[in-house]
């Protein structure tokens, strides 16, 4: 089964201050690959440069797919690419859905978002009125022309409650997260310095009942590789076998053995890379995996995950 899709941008429309939606369709009109809320997809943007967006339209629309993008001051490509270079009528090429943050089930929830940490949760809200579950959304962000999809988000009444700085200050999370509720889940994204905050204020909560997805690696420092050990990589299927040494990724000496991993950001936060660990002990330094998961041992994050034993052996 092929990856990818090639698909075309059907429409641009500007959802807030700075945030453009994009709608993407097959050209021929055929149906889309299903997805679930919390999915999201890789936009190929040309000259190797690839970007994640979360699916922050309906899921039972099969003729589109619809994403939202920031224009950021301190972008790497992506933004800008989207907003100065996008246009309708223009074929892209996009990754078939993913989802690292899915919507559990649970009879109440509590949604988060900041800034355009809006889009994953714009589904989740829509399924979890659908399901019958109680719920609530806190969603805030510098101004009050900076939040997007107010006009959707209307039609949930007073389930959505709309913070900006410039008029009612910063989200209440020692609030919001002070109280356990174990028949909870929540559900957060956003900037880093507000997802660190719902991690401090959620701590008493019962084991990954806060779940959050980031845009960009937990820890942004270089990773200390003075005390790194070299690797021995074994894989499974293909046979290669290689050595990945001090500061080098598992990824990156796959790479240069011949092999051809699947990957995307090379940050541990989209999960494109995840493999199966048949041997070993993987020293896990992603942004995807639960507790559970990283304690289950059976996959890691290639990317920037490296091992505590001497040999990892991967079903690849």
């Amino acid at each position: 089964m092929n990856d990818t899709l090639d698909l075309i941008v059907r429409q641009l429309r500007w959802e807030a201050q700075d945030i453009v939606s994009v709608r993407l369709e097959d050209a021929e009109g055929a149906a889309l690959p299903d997805w679930t809320p919390g999915s999201h997809i890789d936009l190929h943007l040309g000259g190797g440069l690839i970007r994640q967006y979360s699916l922050c339209g309906d899921p039972a629309d099969k003729t589109a797919y619809r994403i939202a993008v920031l224009r950021d001051p301190g972008t790497r490509g992506g933004s800008r690419y989207v907003h100065e270079s996008l246009r309708p009528g223009q074929n892209i090429s996009i990754s078939r859905p993913r989802n690292n943050f899915d919507l559990l089930d649970a009879p109440n929830y509590l949604f988060l978002a900041g800034g355009i940490g809006i889009t994953p949760i714009l589904a989740m809200i829509g399924e979890a009125q659908r399901r019958g579950a109680e719920w609530e959304l806190h969603y805030g962000g510098r101004t009050r022309a900076g939040l997007a999809f107010l006009d959707e988000l209307g039609a949930f009444g007073d389930r959505v409650h709309l913070v900006s700085e410039d008029r009612e200050g910063r989200l209440d999370l020692p609030g919001l997260l002070g109280a356990v509720h174990p028949d909870t889940l929540v559900y957060s994204c956003g900037p880093e310095g507000m997802l660190a905050a719902v991690e401090q204020h959620g701590r008493a909560w019962p084991a990954e009942s806060v779940r959050l997805e980031r845009f960009t690696p937990k820890s942004t420092t270089a990773q200390d590789v003075s005390d790194e050990r070299a690797v021995r990589v074994l894989c499974h299927r293909s046979g290669i076998e290689t050595v990945a040494a001090p500061g080098v990724s598992i990824l990156d000496a796959l790479e240069r053995a011949g092999l051809d991993p699947p990957y995307s950001c090379r940050e541990g936060i989209c999960g494109s890379c995840e493999s199966v660990v048949l041997q070993g002990v993987a020293d896990h330094r992603d942004d995807v995996l639960s507790g559970t998961e990283r304690e289950s041992g059976k996959t890691m994050m290639i990317c920037v995950s490296r091992a505590l034993s001497d040999e990892l052996v991967l079903d690849l």
